[in-house]
């Protein structure tokens, strides 16, 4: 496995896939990797002629700097992980490498209304920041095929929309929830939880699970408000938001029939971490 830190170096090593005709499969993440990414990654493989991982911690999507200082970092443990699942190439820049000109934006991504609900209200500018790394990297790795865990359903729709917006020639290959035995969904910030914290996590997955039963007999709004009481009964625990949304658009809904896919997406905080999951209901 190439351990790559330079734009040149990729530059090179990408050309020289291209020359040989081998197709790109191109995950790209911001590192402290679990289950969850090497699936990902084993289908990058799988499906590719070589596959090539991105680990950068890219502070233009954090609008929290203390998120972003506690963000896990665990670079040495990731690249064998990495060189572990077959992976031909890492990318590894510095901050300074990705933004040579400086982190600030000079362009603004049409990115749609589903980036303006949910994660868009909550947390100002994160999309931009996630569009113009996620830029950047397709530019410079020229992926044929990118692969991004369903956990981020509202990160698919909007990455999605910057391909489309900006005409850029890459499949966005979704990919299911990867969860832990007791069904709380796998995340780098799992990491941050105190040991009581990790207990009462799965709560999470256990009300959205429970909701869909209750949802056959009880309307939209009674459903949200059923998992949001119950999460936010629970000791640390304080629901930020939860949404029922058409699971194209990420336009809310307030009646079972009025989108053919129907998700429940959810941010939970359990103490001082921020967990998101989502369901679907129909």
């Amino acid at each position: 496995m190439q351990i790559i830190r330079s734009v040149g170096e990729l530059a090179d090593y990408v050309a020289m896939q291209k020359n040989h005709h081998h197709s790109i499969g191109f995950v790209p993440t911001m590192g402290a990797l679990h289950a969850g990414h090497i699936s990902l990654v084993e289908r990058a493989v799988e499906e590719n002629g070589v596959a090539v991982v991105s680990v950068f911690v890219n502070p233009t999507q954090f609008n929290n700097p203390v998120d972003l200082a506690t963000y896990p970092r665990k670079e040495e443990e990731d690249f064998r992980l990495l060189a572990k699942a077959g992976v031909s190439a890492v990318f590894a820049p510095s901050v300074e490498e990705m933004y040579p000109a400086g982190t600030e934006r000079d362009h603004e991504y049409n990115l749609g209304s589903a980036a303006e609900v949910m994660e868009g209200k909550f947390r100002p500018g994160h999309f931009q920041g996630v569009a113009q790394v996620v830029h950047r990297l397709f530019e410079l790795v020229r992926p044929d095929r990118a692969y991004f865990g369903e956990k981020d359903f509202q990160q698919i729709a909007v990455i999605r929309n910057m391909v489309e917006s900006e005409h850029l020639p890459v499949e966005i290959i979704p990919c299911p929830i990867k969860r832990a035995e007791d069904g709380l969904a796998l995340s780098s910030r799992n990491a941050l939880l105190t040991d009581e914290q990790r207990l009462r996590a799965p709560e999470i997955h256990a009300a959205l699970k429970d909701s869909v039963a209750y949802a056959a007999n009880h309307s939209v709004r009674a459903t949200h408000d059923s998992v949001v009481e119950r999460l936010d009964a629970v000791p640390e625990m304080r629901v930020e938001y939860f949404e029922i949304v058409d699971g194209r658009t990420l336009m809310p809904v307030e009646e079972w029939d009025e989108a053919e896919m129907v998700v429940g997406c959810i941010t939970v905080y359990n103490g001082n971490v921020r967990l998101i999951d989502n369901i679907r209901y129909k």
